[in-house]
Order: structure tokens, then sequence, then C-alpha cells
């Protein structure tokens, strides 16, 4: 699979980028700035009504600074984690906003990580049939691939993101500065992500990964721009961007094999990707680097849930589900696979 690359600049190692989306209908600002979040009023309209999204795990400080520079501004705060990301969660944040008296003219705010980012979203496309949206991203996975691309949906009791619509961000605001209070482990589980983005198109945004100093804003910079190309030539995932599922199909299937969600979303696509690459070499590169990034080895889930998830894939269609297989780095292929096939294909022992 061949794909069009429109960008090769170097913009990315500068501290100050940005980017823009540019798609039929809806151009946006892609800005990656360290301490962005303290002047929003260059982007956002701090006048309008607005409702603040977030959830439990964003330190008061970034919430405090947001709301700081609003003037007509309500918060809706859900319970951090894949298990509010819910019809429920997702009636309850436009209750908040019908009882806030949002109205066409006014705006949502996503403060946070995927689920946020994803439900607020979501929840903006549904308002009044759609109201302005503002991502500002607070986890190396958003910043590096979900806020971006206009992907917004809920789960649907295990299955991922079943429920959802195309609704493209005004602007995406990252903070790189954001990170200084985030865990060590979503870092990790953000760069699996990151990771994912090399290994589909450029080999060089893999190497980042081998050099003795990781260099995350570059690693972020780098990802987000490729994404955004993805997006410029394929918005509604009718051909090249089906290839940002690598490591989704069986990552999302052991992600909601466990009930608790003992595994974060980037942990499940760090195992699953392994799945889907053929070339032993390539794969223990692969697994060094994930090793490297304290990535967790899932190796052990439940085997029937699993192969249950993966039949209720939103990939699926009446041939098969689409499957993506990296062949070497910054090449890769689809294949529609059988769900026999794939049930095959999960029993393989991947980590030897």
């Amino acid at each position: 699979m061949k794909w069009k690359r429109r960008s090769q600049n170097n913009q990315a190692a500068r501290i100050f980028m940005k980017l823009n989306v540019q798609i039929p209908g809806s151009s946006y600002p892609i800005v990656i700035e360290k301490g962005c979040l303290s002047h929003l009023t260059g982007w956002i309209d701090p006048k309008r009504k607005t409702m603040l999204v977030y959830d439990t795990g964003i330190p008061a400080k970034w919430v405090e600074l947001v709301e700081s520079q609003l003037s007509n501004c309500f918060a809706f705060c859900f319970e951090q984690g894949e298990g509010s990301k819910t019809m429920q969660t997702l009636e309850q944040c436009l209750i908040a906003m019908s009882d806030a008296g949002l109205n066409r003219k006014s705006q949502v705010i996503a403060l946070g990580g995927g689920v946020v980012g994803d439900l607020a979203g979501f929840a903006a496309a549904c308002y009044m049939r759609g109201i302005d949206f503002y991502n500002l991203p607070t986890t190396v996975l958003s910043q590096v691939d979900s806020s971006v691309g206009g992907k917004t949906a809920v789960d649907l009791g295990s299955v991922k993101n079943i429920v959802g619509a195309f609704w493209q961000p005004k602007a995406v605001l990252i903070d790189p500065n954001v990170l200084q209070t985030l865990d060590p482990r979503q870092i990790a589980a953000g760069l699996a992500e990151a990771l994912k983005m090399g290994l589909l198109f450029e080999e060089d945004l893999v190497e980042a990964f081998e050099k003795e100093d990781l260099d995350l804003t570059y690693i972020i910079a780098r990802s987000i721009d490729l994404k955004r190309m993805v997006v410029e030539q394929d918005e509604k995932e009718a051909g090249l961007r089906k290839a940002l599922n690598f490591g989704h199909t069986i990552g999302h299937a052991i992600e909601g094999s466990f009930e608790d969600h003992d595994y974060l979303h980037g942990e499940c696509v760090g195992t699953g990707m392994l799945y889907f690459i053929e070339d032993e070499t390539l794969k223990n590169r692969v697994i060094a680097i994930e090793d490297r990034l304290n990535l967790p080895r899932i190796e052990e889930f439940d085997l029937a849930r699993v192969r249950e998830l993966l039949r209720h894939d939103k990939k699926g269609n009446d041939q098969g589900i689409d499957c993506v297989f990296v062949t070497k780095p910054g090449q890769f292929e689809f294949r529609t696979l059988q769900p026999e096939e794939i049930d095959r294909l999960v029993e393989k022992e991947i980590f030897v």
C-alpha cells in the first residue's frame, strides 16, 4: 500500500509548531507549543458559553488554568477510565449541556486523554445536531493520535467505539508541559501509538525510539503530522486511513476481554501490533522497543472472550475483517481475514 507524502520538512523538531488540517468543509489548526494552555484566547473565544469536559484524572492545576481564561464556562467531570466511556456518561454530559443552556453558538472543550476527547467530541456532534468542539489533549496517546481526525465515539458494553460520529474539532491545542504531571505508564502507553505511526509510514520515527534519549516533543510532533496527512487524504476511512487500525483489531479485543480494564488502550495496541508483523526480525525489534518503554507483555487473556469480541469488530463486513499487516517499517498491506483465520492468529505465541 502506497501513500502520498505531502510534507518532508523538519518542523517537528521545533518547540512551536502549527499545522493545518485541510479537508473538504472543515479545516482547522493543530498547535504544538509549550505553555499554549496559558494563552487559549488566541485560539478560543473566551466569551462564548462553554462546556468544559474533563475527568477525575486531570490535575486541578490544568482545569483551573483553562477555566480562569473563560468568562462563561460550565464544567462536566466524570470518573476517569475506559469504564466511563458509555452511553450513560454521554447522556449525563448532554443533560449538563442542556441544563447550562448551551445553544448552537456555544462550544465544547475537551481537556484530557482519549476517553475525554472521544466522549466530549461525540456530545458536541450530537447536541443540537452539532456545535463547535475544541480538543486540548493531555496524554501522549491523545496528543499523538486521537485528538486529530474527528473520530468520536463511546463503547457499547465491551465493544469499543461502536457508537459514534465523525466530528472535526475547530482546533487542537497540544501543550507538552502537561506531560509533566502524567503517570509514566500513561506516557509509555501513548508512545505505543506513536510507534504504530512509524511502523506504518516512516522508519525514521521507529529509529527515534531506538536512540539513547527519547525526544518526546519530536515523537509527538512527527506522529501528529503523519496523522494529519493521512486524515487529509482520507477523512472518513474509505481507504488509507484504515491503516491506522494496525494493532487495534486484536488489541481492542484483548482490551475488552478484561472486565476491570486491567490494561490501557496503548498497552493492548502494543501487543496487538505484534500479531500482524510476520517478519521475525522486525517483530523482535518492535518487542525490544516495547520492552524499553516498559509496555507489558500481555500473554494471558480470555481467548474465548477475545474471539467473541473479534466478531463484533467494527471493521468487519460480509467478506470478513479488514486487517493491516506491516511488512517493513513504512510499508504495509491490507488483508481481509475470516474470523477463523484471526482465531488461529490470536492463538499464536508472539513473545518467543
